[in-house]
C-alpha cells in the first residue's frame, strides 16, 4: 500500500499568513495540481516542534527555505524574483541541480535572452540606466565574524580583502540580520584603518552605480547581475557559473579581474531563471511543476 496522499505544508509568517489569505500563487498552483489527483492539502505554522514532528505523520511535507526533515519532503524557494521558484529536495542552494548544471552561453539565443534581460531589469529593478563607478558593494548577511563551511574567509575577512585593493568600499548590513556588538565593532576596527572602506547606506542606490559587488552568496549579488555588474563570490552558490569565484581563484586574482570582467548576463539570467527554474507564467508552468514534484518522489 502507497503512501497517504497527503501533502502536509510548513510555512512561518509572514508567509504563512499569505498562504491561508490563498494568495501564494505557487502553493496555490500546487494545490490545484495535487487536489486533482486526490491528494488533501493542510498548511500549518512551522517551527521547531512541527518540523520534530513532521517526520511522524503520513504523507508529504513542503517546506520553504527550511531543510527537508525526511524523504517525503521539500523545500520551495523562491528563485530571487517572481514568478520563478525552485522545488527541491534540498536546502543549500549550492547542491541544487542548477547549481551542478553547466552553463553554456552558445546555446542561448542572444535576442530573446537580451530583451528577457531587459523586460526583468525595468520590472524588479527599474530605474536609471545601471553605470560601473568606482566603488565596490560588499553587501554583507549573518555571521560576519565566523567562516561557515561553505565559505571561502569569514565574511569580515572578506571585507579586508576587499578593502586592502585600495579602491572605494562600501559595507551594507543585512536589514533582516541581527548583528550584535562585537560584530560592530569588528567591523568599525577594519573600516578605522582603512579610509576607503564605508560602513552602510541605501544598498539598491549603491548597487546601480557600483564597479562590481563581493559577497558570500547574497541575492544581491543576483541583482547585480540583472544590473550587468561583475560578481566576486566568497561563498558555494547556486547563480556561481559567470563569477569570479575565490575558491577556484584565491582572493586576489579575483578581485583583481573583477573591474573587467563581462560575462554575458543577459544569457544566463535566461538560462537560470526561465530555461532551469519554474517559471509560473510560463505556458507549460504546470506540467514543469509536475515533473520537479515527480522528481522530488511525490507520486503524481
Amino acid at each position: 500500500m502507497g503512501i497517504e496522499k497527503l501533502l502536509t505544508v510548513y510555512l512561518h509568517q509572514p508567509i504563512l499568513q499569505t498562504a491561508q489569505a490563498g494568495k501564494l500563487g505557487f502553493l496555490n498552483r500546487m494545490t490545484a495540481l495535487l487536489k486533482a489527483q486526490g491528494w488533501q492539502v493542510t498548511i500549518r505554522q512551522s517551527g521547531e516542534a512541527a518540523r520534530a514532528q513532521a517526520p511522524d505523520r503520513p504523507g508529504y511535507a513542503l517546506f520553504n527555505m527550511e531543510k527537508p526533515t525526511h524523504d517525503r519532503a521539500l523545500t520551495f524557494r523562491l528563485a530571487y524574483h517572481y514568478p520563478f521558484w525552485r522545488l527541491e529536495p534540498l536546502a543549500e542552494r549550492w547542491r541544487w541541480p542548477v547549481a551542478l548544471a553547466t552553463f553554456d552561453g552558445a546555446q542561448i539565443d542572444h535576442a530573446a535572452s537580451r530583451d528577457f534581460a531587459q523586460k526583468l531589469r525595468d520590472r524588479v529593478l527599474p530605474g536609471p540606466d545601471p553605470v560601473r563607478g568606482d566603488h565596490v558593494l560588499i553587501p554583507l548577511q549573518g555571521h560576519i565574524r565566523r567562516q561557515r563551511s561553505f565559505q571561502s574567509a569569514s565574511p569580515l575577512q572578506m571585507v579586508r580583502d576587499v578593502a586592502e585593493t585600495r579602491r572605494p568600499c562600501t559595507v551594507t548590513l543585512h536589514p533582516k540580520e541581527v548583528y550584535d556588538d562585537q560584530d560592530i565593532a569588528a567591523l568599525h576596527k577594519v573600516a578605522s584603518a582603512r579610509p576607503n572602506l564605508t560602513i552602510g547606506g541605501d544598498t539598491k542606490a549603491l548597487l546601480r552605480d557600483c564597479a562590481f559587488v563581493v559577497t558570500q552568496n547574497s541575492g544581491v549579488g543576483f541583482d547585480g547581475l540583472i544590473l550587468d555588474k561583475p560578481v566576486v563570490l566568497y561563498g558555494l552558490s547556486d547563480f556561481h557559473h559567470i563569477a569570479l569565484n575565490v575558491a577556484q581563484m584565491g582572493a586576489d586574482k579575483a578581485l583583481a579581474r573583477a573591474a573587467d570582467h563581462k560575462p554575458p548576463t543577459a544569457k544566463y539570467l535566461d538560462w537560470f531563471l526561465r530555461q532551469t527554474g519554474l517559471d509560473m507564467m510560463a505556458p507549460d508552468a504546470d506540467a514543469r511543476l509536475l515533473a520537479a514534484m515527480k522528481k522530488g518522489g511525490w507520486p503524481v
